[in-house]
C-alpha cells in the first residue's frame, strides 16, 4: 500500500497509507525542535505501532519519517 500526503503547512506535515490504518506525521515543536510521529492501528494489516521521536533539525525528522514509512508499506 503506498502513502500519499495528507497534510502540509506551516507546522505540520503528515502522509497517510492507503488503507487508511497507518499515519507518519512530522509536526515543528514550538522549541524549535521536530517530532516524528508513526501511528498504525490495531485493524492493520500489519502489526500495530505507536513511535514518537525527536529531532533537532527537519531534515533529520524527514529522513526518519522517510524510514517508518518504506518499512510499514504493506503489499496489496
Amino acid at each position: 500500500m503506498s502513502w500519499s500526503l495528507g497534510r502540509e503547512d506551516g507546522t505540520i506535515t503528515e502522509w497517510e497509507r492507503s488503507d487508511g490504518y497507518a499515519t507518519v506525521r512530522v509536526r515543528e515543536r514550538t522549541d524549535g525542535r521536530f517530532v516524528v510521529r508513526l501511528d498504525v492501528m490495531e485493524q492493520a494489516a500489519d502489526e500495530s505501532a505507536y513511535e514518537r521521536e525527536r529531532f533537532d533539525d527537519r531534515e533529520a525528522a524527514l529522513d526518519r519519517a522517510a524510514e517508518w514509512r518504506e518499512e510499514r508499506t504493506v503489499e496489496e
